[in-house]
């Protein structure tokens, strides 16, 4: 194994590996078997930079919420597997896409996983599946904090769901996929790469981890209370004069906490529908956070 990572660069190392999270009472949606729990498959490489979407299985093999969604578009995606359990024949999938997905960026990469009946070897073009020994397996990356932060990610943004504000009760299985794909861009690029040396899953454990950003394209507080507020920054509080000194039509009040979720639902319905790429959800993902740090004060 330590020759093998030497000679790949630590991007070009995958680990992956699953882990279980728990779902809200109620998710799934009315008239569908109950679920308690989704199970994720991570992977990500030793360098922080690429962490692969997550891929979500769950019971229900055709989930109500999840019907006129662009699943192919999506930034993760969910397969119905035995009592929401990862399988040989899920796996399997997933290793192919993964496979293609190296395959047109043109890389060949080493991936790193426990031994497990669910766990087929493939002979891949790209990826070459290395199963580490059994005491390398219990102290994976993934669970040396990758896991559980993802988790503590997760915990927050459920939290964070008002049913009030919203107009909706417990978030539904398509919310929740959701939020384990904003929680999973939350985990930092800098703690998967320490995950990796604390494992010695990585050619030098002595090489620096990718340093602790935060999301880009998020506004901070002091950014907004710096930029202020743009009717005080034109010098009138809603009404401005014309050339001819009259008066203009007032500027509509400001909408209240309820309207503007309201409507960032509608917008992600939109691109529920019409996204043409799993993109587009990244940037959504960072104006509904804006918003809520903006009405959370």
């Amino acid at each position: 194994l330590p020759g093998l990572l030497r000679s790949y660069a630590p991007a070009e190392i995958f680990a992956c590996g699953e882990t279980a999270v728990p779902l809200p009472a109620g998710a799934p949606g009315k008239g569908e078997s109950p679920c308690e729990r989704l199970t994720l498959l991570l992977c990500a490489n030793a360098s922080g930079s690429e962490k692969v979407p997550l891929r979500a299985v769950g019971d229900s093999p055709q989930p109500r919420c999840l019907r006129g969604v662009n699943l192919e578009q999506m930034p993760w995606s969910y397969r119905a597997g035995s009592l929401a359990g990862l399988t040989a024949p899920l796996f399997a999938e997933w290793l192919r896409e993964f496979n293609e997905g190296m395959r047109r960026q043109g890389k060949s990469v080493l991936l790193l996983l426990a031994k497990h009946e669910a766990h087929p070897y493939l002979q891949l073009s790209n990826v070459r599946m290395v199963f580490v020994p059994l005491a390398a397996a219990l102290a994976q990356p993934l669970d040396r904090g990758i896991a559980s932060d993802l988790k503590g990610h997760y915990r927050r943004r459920l939290l964070r769901w008002l049913p009030a504000e919203r107009g909706a009760g417990q978030p539904s299985l398509l919310d929740v996929l959701h939020m384990l794909a904003q929680a999973w861009g939350d985990v930092q690029p800098g703690l998967i790469a320490g995950c990796f040396r604390a494992a010695g899953f990585t050619p030098d454990a002595s090489s620096e981890a990718v340093s602790l950003t935060s999301a880009p394209g998020l506004l901070s507080r002091e950014q907004l209370e710096r930029d202020g507020d743009p009717a005080e920054a034109d010098g009138d509080e809603g009404m401005a004069e014309g050339e001819d000194g009259g008066e203009l039509a007032a500027v509509p009040p400001c909408p209240s906490e309820r309207e503007v979720w309201r409507s960032l639902a509608t917008l992600r319905r939109y691109l529920e529908c019409q996204a043409t790429s799993p993109d587009l959800f990244q940037a959504f993902y960072e104006l509904e956070d804006a918003v809520h740090m903006v009405s959370s004060g």
